[in-house]
């Protein structure tokens, strides 16, 4: 823990405390010392302060405990994984709903990750010891068919691949509403959410995204979709499907108010991969079936709403 004192000049009376502190202190950003703030780790006159906001006046005795940086270290845990394909260079997994596909500050255990470090005895270290092995993610709630690279190589063939648009990757997502048309290609920008940065949005400038959709079946209120994807944004689906009026069941954050069906966690299954291998160029392709919390809700559906 390094604790920095400061004693307020003339020249810095009535700036905001959390807005001094962020210039006194070499990289550290504002964000980190409000959180600081809010943990208990800043002082006026040896009084704990709790609000980011304090105005400062001359004289004033300002102390800050930044506490040392946390050493990245991922354990392997003995967490079942199913396994679809494995040899010298590559893994397909299967991957559950509900659990992270790698560890993040805060949170290093229970994930995708940790498994995997159990299970294998080589991961590709190009994404570091954070994401050992992975060349792309899905999200927590998002169940499916991951590829995964056991070595440096191999992780560079498939990131080019996914990079060159070469690999073909296929979705299954129940959506709220009745869609119209039976395919059609979904081609807008994404980005950051200009007022909430922990959602992204269809944004003018943003990075190309393409989704192709075909559906499935129809019910009065819901369709099941196949969804095919072009390009690979965080949230891509999720973000394009609502973009058109149809975002998926049970998405907590960016689904609609929940009617007869509902549902924790959006309805999206990574059902097929298919690439090249890293070392034959042979072309690969790996199909799933629909979990059980899927059949679950289809056949809630369909015994609610066929129609």
């Amino acid at each position: 823990m390094n604790t920095f004192s400061f004693i307020i000049e003339p020249e810095d009376s009535g700036e905001r405390i959390d807005t001094f502190l962020g210039k006194a202190i070499d990289n550290v950003s504002r964000s980190y010392i409000q959180k600081l703030i809010k943990d208990g780790h800043v002082q006026i006159n040896g009084q704990t302060l709790k609000k980011k906001n304090v105005r400062l006046d001359e004289d004033m005795e300002v102390s800050i405990h930044v506490p040392e940086p946390e050493i990245l270290k991922v354990e392997p845990e003995d967490i079942p994984v199913e396994v679809v394909y494995e040899d010298e260079c590559l893994m397909i997994v299967n991957k559950p709903q509900g659990m992270v596909v790698h560890p993040a500050p805060g949170n290093y255990s229970g994930t995708l990750v940790n498994a995997l470090m159990y299970h294998a005895e080589n991961l590709s270290s190009i994404n570091g010891v954070i994401r050992p092995g992975i060349v792309h993610r899905i999200d927590k709630d998002t169940s499916g068919v991951l590829m995964i690279a056991k070595d440096n190589q191999a992780h560079n063939s498939l990131a080019a691949q996914l990079k060159e648009k070469t690999t073909k990757r296929v979705y299954v997502a129940v959506v709220h509403g009745r869609m119209g048309k039976d395919e059609g290609t979904v081609h807008a920008p994404i980005a950051r959410h200009p007022k909430d940065r922990l959602r992204m949005a269809v944004v003018q400038g943003g990075k190309d995204a393409v989704t192709h959709y075909k559906v499935i079946q129809r019910f009065k209120n819901y369709t099941l979709v196949e969804l095919r994807l072009e390009t690979g944004r965080t949230h891509q689906i999720r973000v394009h499907m609502t973009h058109i009026g149809h975002p998926l069941l049970g998405d907590p954050v960016y689904g609609k108010k929940q009617g007869k069906i509902k549902y924790e966690g959006q309805m999206l299954h990574a059902k097929m991969l298919g690439f090249e291998h890293p070392r034959t160029g042979e072309y690969m392709e790996f199909d799933s079936e629909l979990p059980e919390y899927f059949q679950i809700i289809m056949k809630k559906i369909e015994s609610v709403e066929r129609g």
